[in-house]
């Protein structure tokens, strides 16, 4: 199985199926909220459905924080990225540090430009997004150049 590390804490493990563990993360309704606007949680169908959308589409990882998994980034072809870091591990700077290995990432792979499409109440992927130096252009919409 292919990782990155991205410190001493954490690695990006690239993704294989593990439904269980990632089926626990979405069953947080503030969690489907902040990232998807839902007012339910996800199912084995959802879940299956949007990892399988996103393995298609780019370079796919969970996120492994002290051995544990707890979370998974997306690093897009056209350059979206997508992230949920679970609730118990929310405010350990995680997902900061993991999107400074995404920006290394495509930095490797060529690529100019990030994205990240953020609903406008989710006020604390906001700030995590311009933590990791990224700009809002549009009231949803924050950009990294490479």
């Amino acid at each position: 199985m292919k990782y990155r590390v991205v410190d001493a804490q954490m690695k990006l493990v690239e993704y294989y199926p593990n439904y269980a563990t990632a089926l626990a993360w979405y069953q947080d309704l503030d969690l489907c909220k902040q990232v998807d606007n839902r007012d339910s949680v996800y199912d084995l169908n959802v879940l299956k459905a949007m990892y399988r959308c996103l393995k298609q589409r780019g370079d796919l990882f969970y996120i492994k924080y002290k051995n544990r998994l707890c979370g998974d980034v997306c690093l897009q072809t056209n350059g979206e990225i997508n992230i949920v870091v679970a609730k118990p591990f929310q405010n350990k700077h995680i997902g900061r540090r993991v999107i400074g290995e995404i920006i290394k990432l495509a930095k490797e792979k060529g690529m100019h430009e990030l994205y990240a499409q953020i609903y406008s109440f989710n006020t604390q992927s906001q700030r995590m997004f311009e933590s990791a130096g990224f700009k809002r252009v549009e009231e949803e919409k924050f950009v990294f150049i490479l």
